[in-house]
């Protein structure tokens, strides 16, 4: 029997890379672990490159004489997947930051390298624990691998973007998230990535150890389909009667350099929201992040009651119309990147205020104050709004606001269905990532929309300023779309739904704990079977 600390070698078959090959294959696996998020070009999620770059890292784990190498491979694979996920913060940090481009280039390989050990010390983990059965081994990865993406998402406030679950949002495992979320779905991901991994690297006459898993997640797969295409039909059924809720989304395509410049960007912005805004053209008008992008006490006088009085001082019923506008406000709390709500019938403005604020754009960790004052970016310390803010009522639906890469948090977003009287019926993202270009930001975080429609199986507006600006419908299907990086206005209609998917109701009640110890008792039943050998 081989040491704790060792792998045992399953095959012979395949290549046998050493050294500078083993460095080249888990690179170019960790680059199309990026590229399946959204491939470059189309900007499509491609949900088997996702399994077939993870299971290539499988691969090198299974063939790792020691721990250590394997936290090698697996720390090259994340930096490099990581690395190629949100390389774009170059572009804040350099072309608008006007950090050097050196050290923004060496910032973003720190980061991706911080959050890549986490994969590291979930890769040594595995080869530590994992034991010789192909299904058991398959579930050790995945439990460590999901430990890993959980902690990415929490620690140090979070920063999930790029989890494998994203690729997912089409695909055999698009019917997972409303049982499951984005970290469920990447842990079945993981499991069958290994399971590939192992079905490539062994010999025939283990095809029935690692070929019976197989079929089982297959037939399980198809039966949690079905039984989502039923609640699917249930809720359409229910919602056959509900009127449909008209909206025009509002892309004003602000270059980022001068969007809070005085003069051209900031007066680009005031005029041409405006005159969207005077003349709606849809019962709702949704405006992006920051659309108004000074403290109302900056704009010139009698603005803001300009262009909010048609909407507060109109008569309720058929032909009125609310809007909602993102915008940063001052009070008593201090700063805050919010949205307000104008709506007719006297309920007042509405006002939602951003709670998952973004390091270094809108909070300054401690002991970076220094990185910060070497960057010139107009955001400084926000305060928090609260995590389950109510939501703005129109038409009979409760619009759930969210404001820029909020909806990456899907478990926050999960509290406001905690009461389901109470609970969003239709969600809204109001999105300013110009800071990052025309990049995969922009498709990436249209997928990250499209999973949070997954998950709680609500229609998803989205009001971008350089995009995706869309409508996003109950299925995760973009139903009406609004090219990028073009002044605009999208009109799309929608419903909104009621019922609540399981993972709203677990996540709501318990966050992401469930899945958390889940994943724990995994490994520790493998450490208590490996200790009894």
């Amino acid at each position: 029997m081989p040491p704790a600390h060792a792998a045992p070698v399953l095959s012979s078959a395949g290549h046998r890379f050493v050294g500078l090959g083993w460095l080249v294959a888990m690179l170019l696996a960790g680059e199309l672990q990026a590229a399946a998020l959204a491939w470059p070009g189309t900007g499509q999620a491609l949900w088997w490159l996702q399994l077939l770059s993870l299971a290539v890292l499988a691969v090198g784990l299974l063939h790792a004489p020691t721990a250590r190498s394997a936290a090698w491979r697996g720390g090259v694979f994340a930096t490099a997947w990581l690395c190629g996920t949100f390389w774009w913060l170059f572009i804040s940090m350099h072309t608008y930051g006007g950090l050097p481009a050196p050290l923004a280039a060496l910032a973003v390989l720190a980061l991706a390298a911080f959050l890549g050990s986490y994969y590291a010390i979930a890769c040594w983990g595995f080869v530590r624990l994992r034991p010789l059965h192909p299904a058991w081994a398959a579930l050790v990865f995945a439990a460590a691998w999901s430990l890993a993406e959980l902690a990415r998402g929490w620690l140090w406030t979070g920063f999930p973007w790029g989890a494998a679950g994203y690729a997912h949002v089409d695909g055999p495992l698009a019917a997972l998230p409303r049982w499951v979320g984005v970290y469920g779905t990447g842990a079945v991901a993981a499991w069958l990535a290994m399971l590939l991994a192992q079905a490539v690297d062994s010999p025939r006459r283990r095809v029935l150890r690692w070929g019976l898993p197989l079929v089982l997640t297959a037939a399980a797969l198809a039966a949690l389909g079905s039984w989502r295409l039923k609640a699917l039909a249930e809720g359409d059924a229910l919602a056959a009667d509900r009127p449909v809720l008209e909206v025009a989304l509002l892309q004003g395509n602000i270059a980022q350099d001068v969007k809070f410049e005085p003069g051209e960007g900031i007066a680009q912005s005031l005029d041409w929201y405006a005159r969207q805004l005077l003349q709606p053209a849809a019962p709702l008008v949704v405006a992006p992040e920051t659309a108004l992008p000074l403290l109302p006490n900056q704009l010139p006088e009698g603005y803001l009651d300009a262009i909010s009085a048609p909407y507060r001082y109109q008569e309720s019923g058929r032909g009125a119309h609310a809007a909602l506008v993102g915008i940063p406000l001052l009070d008593e709390r201090g700063y805050a990147n919010a949205a307000l709500g104008w709506q007719p019938g006297g309920q007042g403005v509405y006002r939602y205020d951003k709670h998952h604020l973004v390091p270094f754009g809108e909070f300054i960790p401690p002991m970076f104050q220094w990185f910060v004052r070497m960057m010139n970016i107009p955001l400084g310390d926000f305060a928090r709004g609260a995590v389950a803010q109510p939501p703005m009522l129109w038409q009979g639906e409760r619009l759930g606001a969210n404001i820029c890469y909020e909806d990456l948090f899907g478990e926050e977003l999960g509290a406001r269905f905690a009461d389901a009287a109470q609970a969003p019926t239709v969600l809204i993202n109001m999105s300013n990532i110009a800071w990052f270009g025309d990049s995969s930001a922009i498709d990436q975080h249209l997928h990250i929309s499209r999973m949070r429609s997954l998950e709680f199986e609500r229609p998803m507006l989205r009001a971008t300023n350089t995009g995706a600006t869309v409508a996003i419908d109950h299925r995760g299907v973009v139903t009406h779309h609004l090219p990028a990086l073009k002044r605009g206005v999208l009109l799309a209609t929608t419903q909104g739904r009621e019922q609540l998917t399981p993972y709203a109701r677990w996540v709501a009640a318990l966050g992401l704990w469930p899945l958390s110890l889940l994943c724990a008792v995994v490994l520790g039943l493998a450490a208590w079977r490996l200790r009894r050998r």
